[in-house]
């Protein structure tokens, strides 16, 4: 497998609101990623650059995904990737709605046309086991300075509301709490202004990356804290560094609505892949 992969490795580069992604397509093979490689391929000056790989694997539905963060790590839902790659595959299989499974569970997506997808994040996990917290408290208002709120997408989310998202370090305060000792698996980071009742302003910092343009999953996740806060409805556009995304908190989930981008289309070469199998 390794000598088959080292003469040809196709990728594509996708984007939805410039949070991207590095997809490979293993439905016809598995593709072994050591870390160092999915670090290497990550780097944007060494590799292609991302602030997500995502693999596409045969299952039992459409088709089964596997995300991974620019430091090696494994993450269990990744919204953007998600809506662009269900867009690659609509256009592929020629369909207009799609299932996708996930460590996250079963993702529905449907094209709503002008160039908007849209996917079913699922429902959001609102107690402290399960998002996952530390200990038990109450995840709307957490015993950190500035009272954010916990939120899981599948992955952990801490959620601030501020008065101005531009005023905030994000690097030095997404990093800090990142790292709280109030989430064991570590969280994303969102800071976010209310701007009307179905209307925010947001900036992210993702667990594992750093500053994104964008987050699907965080948009959904700071959509449902708003909303349980009573600071917004349960139907929000939210302004992010790299555009504007819907978010929906319906009774069968979350769904997130945006468009996507497939950039470009390429393949690894022998020379690159080469130091990292045998």
């Amino acid at each position: 497998m390794a000598r088959m992969m080292l003469k040809n490795l196709p990728f594509m580069k996708m984007h939805g609101l410039g949070n991207d992604f590095v997809v490979l397509d293993a439905r016809d093979h598995p593709i072994p990623l050591p870390e160092a490689l999915i670090k290497r391929i990550g780097h944007r000056h060494f590799g292609v650059g991302f602030d997500q790989l995502a693999v596409i694997e045969s299952g039992t539905a459409d088709a089964h995904l596997v995300f991974y963060n620019a430091d090696g790590s494994m993450s269990a839902a990744c919204g953007n990737a998600t809506r662009c790659i269900a867009r690659f595959l609509m256009v592929e299989l020629g369909k207009s709605e799609l299932s996708l499974t996930t460590e996250r569970g079963t993702l529905f997506a449907k094209d709503l046309g002008n160039g908007l997808t849209s996917v079913n994040m699922g429902a959001p996990q609102l107690m402290w086991r399960d998002i996952p917290l530390a200990s038990e408290m109450d995840t709307l208002y957490l015993p950190i300075e500035g009272q954010p709120t916990a939120t899981g997408m599948g992955n952990p989310h801490c959620t601030f509301f501020v008065e101005n998202a531009e005023n905030i370090d994000l690097s030095k305060r997404g990093a800090e709490i990142e790292v709280h000792p109030l989430f064991p698996q570590k969280t994303n980071v969102q800071f976010a202004s209310i701007i009307s009742d179905n209307h925010l302003r947001m900036r992210v910092w993702e667990r594992g990356v750093g500053v994104t343009l964008a987050s699907g999953s965080s948009s959904c996740a700071t959509a449902v804290a708003a909303a349980r806060r009573g600071l917004t409805g349960r139907s929000v556009t939210i302004d992010l560094d790299g555009g504007q995304i819907s978010i929906d908190w319906q009774d069968d989930g979350v769904w997130m609505t945006g468009p996507t981008a497939h950039v470009f289309s390429g393949e690894f070469t022998s020379e690159f892949l080469g130091a990292f199998y045998d």
